[in-house]
C-alpha cells in the first residue's frame, strides 16, 4: 500500500526555530503510527483558527478546516456530532482559544465534546508581530504593551480542571517523545482532551532558557486524584519562577456530549401523540 506524504508541498513560512515545527512532526509522527496499523487517515479532520498555529493546516497532508478566530472548537464540535465516528483534533492558539474562544473552550470541556484541543502556548500574538495574550507575564513588553503589560496570566490548566475536562496534560515542544505520547493518549481518550503545549516562538518570545531550567517530567502523580491535579497545576502559575510541570494532570471517564445527544429511541409521532393525550387530559 503506498503511504500519503504528509508534509505536503506548500511554502512554510514559520520562522527558524519556531515551536510549531515540533508540533507539525509529531502530529505527522502519529499518523503515520496509525497508518501503519492499517487505519484510515480519511477518518481524521484537523480543524484550525486563526494564528501562526494555524498554519499547520496547509502544511499537514489531512482532512482540514480553517475557521473563523478564535471559533475552531465550535466547528469542531459541528463536525463531531454529526459524524462521531471521526477523529476531530483542533490546533489553536494561546491568543486564539484563552481570548477570543475562551467561551467555546470552556463549554466544551463542560460537555465533555469528544475533540482533542492542542494549544499551541507561545505566550505571545505571533502573526500579528508581538501583542500579549492571557498567559504572556506581568510586564511583558510587546507591540500593545511597549511599558509592560498590567494583568496577571491566568492558568490555562486550572481553569480545564474548574470546567469539568476529563483529560489535561501539558507538553513542551523541546521534549518531542513526551509530547507524541500526551497527544496519542489524548486522541484516544473517550472524552474531552485538553493538552496545553509550551510552544517557543523565535521571534516574539524565546523562552526556551526559561524553560530549560524550569521543566520537569511528573512521576508518582495520581491522575485520577482531582485535588492532587489542581495541586500541581497550580504550582506553577505562568508569572513566577516556579518548577514547571510536563505530563499528564488529570483523566477520568465520563459520558460524552455526543452520547447524550443520540436520537431519543421514541419517535416523533408517538412524542407527539403522548403530548396530545396530556392535553386531552387536562381538558
Amino acid at each position: 500500500m503506498t503511504r500519503r506524504a504528509l508534509i505536503t508541498e506548500a511554502q512554510n513560512t514559520w520562522c527558524p526555530g519556531c515551536g510549531n515545527f515540533a508540533i507539525q512532526h509529531t502530529l505527522k509522527n502519529l499518523l503515520t503510527d496509525r497508518e501503519n496499523v492499517g487505519e484510515s487517515l480519511d477518518n481524521v479532520v484537523l480543524v484550525s483558527g486563526i494564528g501562526c498555529h494555524a498554519k499547520i493546516a496547509d502544511y499537514l497532508n489531512i482532512n482540514s478546516v480553517y475557521t473563523l478566530h478564535g471559533r475552531t472548537i465550535p466547528v469542531a464540535t459541528g463536525i463531531k456530532l454529526a459524524n462521531p465516528h471521526l477523529t476531530v483534533i483542533c490546533c489553536v492558539g494561546d491568543g486564539d482559544c484563552y481570548a477570543e474562544g475562551l467561551d467555546h473552550l470552556i463549554f466544551a470541556a463542560k460537555r465533555n465534546i469528544d475533540i482533542t484541543v492542542i494549544v499551541h502556548n507561545n505566550r505571545v500574538y505571533g502573526l500579528t508581530t508581538g501583542q500579549y495574550t492571557p498567559t504572556s507575564p506581568l510586564g511583558f513588553r510587546g507591540r500593545s504593551t511597549p511599558a509592560g503589560t498590567a494583568e496577571y496570566p491566568f492558568n490555562p490548566l486550572e481553569l480545564m480542571l474548574a470546567s469539568g475536562a476529563t483529560y489535561i496534560a501539558r507538553g513542551y515542544t523541546r521534549k518531542m517523545d513526551p509530547l507524541k505520547d500526551l497527544i496519542r493518549q489524548g486522541i484516544a481518550h473517550h472524552g474531552f482532551s485538553f493538552i496545553d503545549v509550551l510552544q517557543i516562538c523565535a521571534t516574539f518570545f524565546p523562552a526556551a532558557d526559561y524553560y530549560g531550567s524550569r521543566v520537569y517530567e511528573l512521576a508518582g502523580h495520581n491522575t485520577t486524584d482531582f485535588e492532587a491535579a489542581c495541586h500541581v497545576a497550580r504550582e506553577w502559575n505562568y508569572n513566577t519562577d516556579s518548577r514547571i510541570a510536563l505530563g499528564l494532570f488529570y483523566k477520568k471517564d465520563a459520558p460524552t456530549f455526543e452520547e447524550a445527544m443520540q436520537p431519543s429511541p421514541v419517535s416523533a409521532r408517538e412524542k407527539q401523540e403522548a403530548i396530545t393525550a396530556l392535553l386531552k387530559s387536562r381538558t
